[in-house]
């Protein structure tokens, strides 16, 4: 138990190292200058929808651990569930590999409020299954009415790309039928899964679709400062991008946010709405979030000890 607690601080730690590392590599790219240049070409009004979008989104991710924590059979206050999701994410989405990075995290504060590794792990699959219905429907619905965007980013005909679009739809409608129908275990090969019970796969779809229009909103408000792109545009391109991201777990989408972005905007414009957007959305948010979990390491101080399992089941 000692060691295992050992290896987990260590791997927070990592996490956090990470993250101050990643930061400055990622700023290291660009002079002052031309941050500074770069953000004061954007109004203050679209700078400030920006920032609105993205606090948002964070808000629409503190839901998915809500949801998840009534998943596991552990519900928590809100209060906890946003602490623990804000801060576990705005590393996570600095660092990569979010199961790891920010399910780290996620462990220091749930493990001190009476959930057992299990129950982090359905945590963690849940938000994950989240992401996925989220990225579905958003850009099932982008695909649909903006497929000539998309086409040109994956190199795909538009046939193929209403098929997606439709497949993408099926999925989150397949997902909720299942939930209200299907009172079993699934299992595939090995793996097995607690369906939700239809309200929380319902509030998955709602809140992960609601999340990621915020986040393409972010971004459209920054796009918008340098052309006259549509919203649903930037959002079929932005969800085809960043589930590439997901894909190839790069670091807050380093390259793949840039390619999706040079593919809607020239060059020169381009440089300015990604830099803001990786200020408000990454930068931000890390900066508010590091500080925040090392208080909360002092706060909430204490033997970080594996609680026991309780008789309660996951809403199924």
């Amino acid at each position: 138990m000692a060691v295992s607690r050992l290896l987990l601080r260590l791997l927070v730690l990592a996490a956090v190292c990470a993250a101050a590392v990643l930061l400055y590599r990622a700023l290291s790219r660009y002079t002052l200058a031309e941050i500074v240049a770069s953000v004061g070409d954007i109004p203050a009004a679209r700078f400030a929808g920006a920032l609105a979008f993205a606090a948002a989104s964070y808000l629409c991710l503190t839901g998915f651990d809500w949801l998840a924590v009534r998943y596991a059979g552990k519900p928590l206050p809100w209060r906890r569930t946003a602490l623990a999701s804000f801060v576990s994410l705005s590393i996570g989405h600095n660092v990569g590999l979010a199961a790891l990075s920010s399910g780290a995290v996620r462990y220091r504060f749930y493990a001190r409020w009476g959930l057992t590794a299990g129950d982090v792990a359905k945590v963690i699959l849940f938000c994950g299954m989240t992401v996925g219905l989220g990225l579905a429907t958003l850009g099932g619905i982008g695909l649909l009415l903006h497929p000539g965007e998309a086409a040109g980013l994956v190199g795909l005909g538009r046939p193929a790309l209403m098929a997606l679009a439709a497949a993408c739809l099926a999925a989150p409608a397949l997902y909720l039928v299942l939930a209200a129908f299907v009172r079993r275990q699934l299992r595939f090969r090995r793996w097995t899964l607690d369906l939700p019970v239809l309200p929380l796969a319902a509030g998955q779809v709602a809140v992960g679709t609601l999340n990621f229009a915020c986040v393409a909103a972010c971004l459209h408000q920054l796009l918008a400062a340098f052309s006259d792109v549509a919203y649903l545009e930037v959002a079929a391109v932005y969800v085809v991008g960043n589930t590439m991201a997901l894909v190839s777990h790069v670091p807050g989408g380093l390259g793949v946010l840039e390619a999706t972005v040079l593919y809607l905007l020239p060059a020169g414009a381009a440089i300015g709405a990604l830099i803001a957007f990786r200020l408000v959305y990454f930068f931000v948010p890390l900066a508010i979030g590091l500080p925040l979990f090392l208080v909360s390491e002092y706060v909430l101080r204490g033997p970080l000890t594996e609680p026991r399992a309780s008789a309660a089941r996951p809403q199924r």
